[in-house]
């Protein structure tokens, strides 16, 4: 059996049977069996890939399998997701495509579900994915539902980011088809560590928006000494620009100023807080709720990138004076919905109902931060998700209640 192809099947196993995410899984298999170059690159598209369109792929199965989807094996389930990957979606010859799903069958299944597998992919190789998008959307004739299956998300994401975007479905159709391209790495030039010049020269293009932001064509950045000492980081450009966007406000405050990043693990903005710390004198105090991710701040903080402490503490229970910091980030826990890209993931496991949960969350934590930043100082409430309910309306609600 191929490595390549098993490595994607293992990660994508223990992604639906164990919660585990790809980009935590896959590294690591790829190491442990050496995995590198093409083979690398092919293992991670099948993974990711078969992630992101899962959903349009199962509605492609559902008709050519005589019986549910949730009745078959799960693993048989994942081959059949991958191959149709393989055919549909990737630069891979249709007769191999099928014929390496059913050695991937025998290998970790039977040979009987392997006959299966043939036979269901070779009805799948009768259309390009175009058509078989038109195929399976014949009678739909809700628009949301329509770009529900078409872009694989979950209709409530969808009608999320309708909401979201003034129901313009053309931004709404650029967003879906976003989320589904691989997402670059981009780097980030830490303050007083690096430049982006020394980013240049590890290869990397210029970010589009950040100024400390320059995007890796390929390869593996923890191949960079730069990275490994930690005076580069891989942060989205995002991530960097909310980050510099709370640096970059005056405040009414006496030197040194004091920074609270409230929900700092895992610690890529504390770093980058820390580094722009560092140019001005400022102190940054890393809070976070549970020890290990404490210890991963740490880590990335480990060669002394500025005037730096880590606390484990909870953000929501104000464990520190009123009216104390100058800058607070509070990057609140999410549902992650403007991530999808990195973690396709997620786009299966969160539910509507779990937004109602986070938000309340939100709420503490932005209220604590309220209380604990200085008047004339300032707040960034951050979340990677663009759901209302967990921007707008928690900014709002929180607000509201208040009367400073």
């Amino acid at each position: 059996m191929d490595a390549p192809r098993l490595v994607a099947y293992d990660v994508l196993r223990a992604v639906s049977s164990d919660d585990a995410y790809a980009n935590l899984v896959l590294p690591t298999l790829l190491r442990e069996r050496e995995l590198d170059g093409r083979d690398a690159a092919f293992a991670t598209e099948l993974t990711y890939g078969t992630l992101r369109w899962q959903g349009l792929y199962d509605e492609i199965l559902s008709t050519l399998v005589s019986r549910s989807l949730d009745d078959l094996d799960p693993g048989i389930l994942e081959i059949l997701r991958m191959g149709t990957h393989q055919i549909l979606s990737m630069r891979v010859p249709e007769h191999a495509a099928v014929s390496s799903s059913v050695d991937l069958a025998r290998t970790v299944m039977t040979a009987g579900p392997s006959a299966m597998v043939n036979a269901v992919l070779r009805k799948v190789t009768a259309r390009d994915l175009e058509q078989w998008a038109d195929e399976v959307l014949i009678g739909v004739d809700d628009p949301l539902t329509q770009r529900s299956i078409r872009w694989s998300h979950p209709r409530w994401i969808v009608s999320a980011f309708y909401d979201s975007l003034g129901g313009d479905l053309a931004a709404l159709d650029a967003l879906l088809a976003q989320d589904n391209v691989p997402a670059p790495v981009t780097l980030v030039a830490r303050p007083t560590r690096s430049t982006l010049d020394d980013l240049k020269e590890l290869g990397a293009e210029p970010g589009r928006w950040s100024p400390l932001a320059a995007v890796m064509g390929s390869g593996d950045p923890g191949d960079f000494d730069a990275v490994r000492r930690g005076d580069v980081g891989v942060q989205d450009e995002g991530s960097q620009l909310v980050t510099l966007a709370l640096t970059s406000v005056a405040v009414q405050s006496a030197q040194p100023e004091q920074w609270l990043d409230l929900c700092a693990g895992p610690g890529g903005k504390a770093a980058l807080l820390a580094g722009l710390a560092d140019e001005r004198g400022a102190h940054v105090v890393a809070n976070e709720l549970h020890e290990h991710r404490a210890q991963l701040i740490r880590q990335v903080l480990r060669n002394g990138i500025g005037d730096h402490t880590v606390v484990v503490g909870d953000g929501t229970a104000g464990e520190w004076e009123s009216a104390s910091f100058d800058r607070v980030l509070v990057d609140a826990p999410c549902s992650g919905l403007g991530a999808l890209r990195r973690r396709p993931e997620a786009r299966w496991r969160r539910s509507a109902q779990d937004v109602a949960g986070l938000t309340k969350l939100q709420r503490q934590l932005l209220t604590s931060a309220l209380d604990a930043v200085k008047p004339g100082g300032v707040v960034a409430y951050v979340t990677c998700s663009p759901h209302l309910a967990e921007t707008l309306l928690v900014v709002t609600d929180v607000v509201k209640r208040r009367d400073d």
